[in-house]
């Protein structure tokens, strides 16, 4: 089963994950640095990424793990407040660029790409302080720290991510409020947030188009997350209306706008709205984009960039108490199959990913696409000899093969989440994705490749499995 000549192999890391070095050299605090100090449990163990896998000053250790894994790139997020510690352009940390610069150098001396999302959760303390992803302010500051980072590295980095999974982010962080700044805005604070990240991405993709593709001929996109969804009962035309609506809200609501015409989906935007009604709201809860707004997002991405985990089932629930919430506007239940399996909580659903791949390429115009996140956690302590779970990415590479194969679908590029085991967010150190073993108990960070790491560094040498279909 071999994958098209050229096909990219990879690997992914995010800063406040690895990094560690959350004070050191100048660097600006972020919101997670905020919210793990301040502890109550929000965060397993309340656990901090304050060492994490000491990536800041152990990079020359993540360069031998991508080496020994053969990668052809190596995706990796810049710390927003390592370089701007408060996230203005008002002072910029040398130490922080020579960071970066020496991790870039580093992949390109070996032959390896960077891939490089600019901005992966952890936002600069002192701009959420103004209000954050909820104020509009927010899109002038990303515009110049994205124009900081293109004119900085640029020369050099081709493939960019504005954004990590913004459709994910902005319920988890300011409509839930489990991530930081730690405060719900149930309903509401989702939708506002969503509004702001599209068109802070729009402009920063501007940005690059006008002023710096014509030299540096990169490529510019973010990265959704998206599990697959199936009606619960596939006869029920009510199961399937909600199914559709799951994707809607799901993908489509920063997809659409982005790829096909601007806006919001229409069955997004007429679920609010009905429901803002009936809540007693004098108009929706979810913002809209002007008419200039929408010429300016349509179109803003080089490439499609996604992000796979697990599948749902889906049931249609009617919102008959008006409660407010998303789940709640799209109207439906979401639920794994009893007979899926799980790992460390995460239902492992390998077909789903060939499936969503399908959805993209009939949805969005058959776009390059970029799978630029894709794991399965062990629970700690996790086996070195994670067999079980190279078992589940072998059929996950068998699905893309088919995929590719079969399907027709134009991917060029697969990342592995993750490189190391690292600080999983609310998480913690308790939930451990990585190609390789670290020890957090041990100041040296040892890494330690998992079996599944030797495996996949095997796939990367043929360039596929062995055998046939």
């Amino acid at each position: 089963m071999a994958f098209p000549a050229g096909f990219g192999w990879g690997a992914a890391t995010s800063a406040y994950q690895v990094e560690g070095g959350w004070d050191a050299d100048g660097k600006g605090p972020c919101v997670w640095d905020t919210f793990t100090h301040q502890g109550g449990e929000r965060v397993f163990k309340n656990q901090t990424g304050d060492v994490a896998c000491g990536s800041y000053t152990l990079w020359e250790e993540d360069l031998k793990c991508i080496k020994q894994l053969g990668l052809t790139h190596y995706r990796f997020s810049l710390s927003w407040s390592r370089l701007l510690p408060d996230g203005t352009t008002g002072f910029i940390n040398q130490k922080g660029i020579d960071y970066y610069n020496k991790i870039i150098d580093d992949l390109l001396i070996n032959g390896i790409t960077p891939i490089v999302t600019l901005y992966h959760f952890d936002l600069p303390q002192a701009l959420e302080d103004q209000g954050g992803w909820l104020s509009e302010a927010i899109i002038e500051s990303f515009d110049k720290y994205a124009q900081l980072c293109f004119s900085t590295f640029g020369d050099r980095v081709k493939q960019w991510i504005t954004i990590n999974e913004p459709n994910l982010f902005a319920l988890l962080a300011y409509d839930f409020g489990v991530f930081p700044p730690g405060v719900p805005h149930i309903g509401t604070g989702g939708y506002q947030a969503a509004h702001n990240l599209i068109k802070a991405h729009a402009r920063s993709w501007h940005s690059y188009d006008s002023l710096f593709r014509k030299e540096q001929k990169g490529m510019v996109s973010l990265a959704f997350f998206c599990g697959w969804v199936e009606p619960a009962d596939p006869n029920s035309v009510a199961d399937q209306e909600a199914a559709q609506r799951a994707m809607a809200f799901q993908l489509g609501f920063f997809a659409k706008p982005i790829f096909i015409d601007g806006d919001y989906p229409d069955v997004v935007k007429s679920q609010v709205a009905s429901m803002s009604k009936k809540q007693g709201y004098p108009s929706s809860r979810l913002p809209e984009f002007t008419e200039e707004e929408k010429r300016i997002i349509k179109g803003t991405a080089d490439f499609f960039a996604v992000q796979y985990y697990t599948a749902r089932l889906i049931k249609h629930k009617e919102n008959k108490k008006r409660e407010l919430g998303v789940l709640q506007d799209m109207e439906i239940e979401m639920f794994p199959d009893s007979s899926w399996e799980v790992t460390d909580k995460v239902y492992v659903v390998p077909w789903g990913i060939r499936k969503l791949l399908k959805h993209i390429m009939d949805t969005y115009n058959n776009p390059v696409i970029y799978i630029t996140e894709n794991g399965f956690p062990q629970g700690d302590p996790a086996p070195l000899d994670d067999t079980q779970r190279w078992e589940y990415f072998r059929q996950t590479f068998q699905e893309l093969f088919k995929a590719i194969q079969l399907d027709k679908v134009n991917l060029k590029l697969y990342c592995m989440w993750s490189l190391l085991d690292n600080f999983e967010w609310n998480q913690g150190y308790s939930s451990r994705f990585g190609l390789f073993h670290i020890d957090f108990e041990d100041p040296a960070r040892p890494r330690v490749p998992y079996t599944s790491a030797k495996e996949y560094a095997k796939i990367i040498r043929n360039n596929g499995l062995e055998g046939n279909l």
